[in-house]
């Protein structure tokens, strides 16, 4: 597969979404809402799960399956509120010593005026920042797109994991082309340039693993539900300065 095949997978009707992994990887989950600053985003689903047992904090940017649902999610593209509701659920989980766990499906953060007005730069940046040394682990999926600040205030994590078909880059290989070529119809060579691939960003050293889609969804679920109970066991032996050491040498290794 080219590059552009892989952005047409990571687009594809019928790819599951967030709230469809959190159904099949974990059980007794709790969706909580707002940000108490604004209002909910319906962008982000987030609240406390089990993962064998364990308790996690769970948060995923959700596209929607139906239109109705992708209208009301605003197509996985988050506002402020989104993010800050985001944050408060990660605080919370370090209060309460629980993992956090984050499904990356968005084409990037919503640049609308209101967006824009209520802080959505500074939203996203208190993420990366507070994520860096929040003092519990933290490993995030990307099972579709990865756009822009709009995925990385979600993936300032301890592991980084594509499925095969994912893709995650600075920005859509659409408006790379605008900007580049003057011309959206460059969007292939566009995103051979982006290195926007789950290989690329392996070989770059970007994210630690690549979950294989050939045998279908059902067994993506159980991969990755094996691999998250098996690396947050390692995690969770870890002390909170350790795991903030790590986390942080990761990033500046880049």
């Amino acid at each position: 597969m080219t590059a552009y095949d892989k952005v047409c997978a990571a687009r594809a009707k019928g790819r599951p979404t967030g709230v469809k992994y959190i159904e099949e990887i974990f059980t007794d989950f709790i969706e909580f809402h707002g940000d108490r600053r604004f209002s909910d985003d319906a962008a982000v689903v987030g609240g406390i799960a089990r993962l064998n047992g364990e308790s996690v904090t769970v948060i995923a940017l959700e596209k929607g399956a139906t239109t109705k649902d992708k209208i009301a999610r605003n197509f996985g593209s988050a506002n402020p509120e989104g993010y800050r509701k985001a944050l408060r659920l990660m605080k919370q989980a370090e209060k309460f010593h629980r993992p956090v766990i984050c499904f990356v499906d968005t084409s990037g953060a919503f640049p609308g005026i209101g967006a824009e007005e209520r802080g959505q730069a500074s939203a996203i940046a208190e993420n990366i920042m507070e994520m860096m040394t929040l003092k519990t682990p933290i490993i995030s999926v990307f099972i579709g797109e990865g756009g822009s600040g709009g995925a990385l205030a979600l993936a300032v994590a301890d592991e980084v994991w594509m499925l095969e078909n994912s893709i995650y880059s600075v920005i859509s290989p659409e408006g790379c082309a605008s900007i580049l070529w003057k011309d959206a119809k460059k969007v292939k060579e566009a995103s051979e340039s982006l290195k926007l691939t789950a290989e690329d960003l392996k070989e770059l050293g970007v994210i630690e693993r690549i979950i294989s889609e050939e045998e279908g969804f059902d067994a993506v679920f159980a991969e990755v539900k094996s691999l998250l109970t098996e690396t947050l066991d390692k995690e969770k032996s870890m002390d909170a300065e350790e795991l903030t050491a790590k986390r942080y040498e990761r990033f500046r290794a880049f």
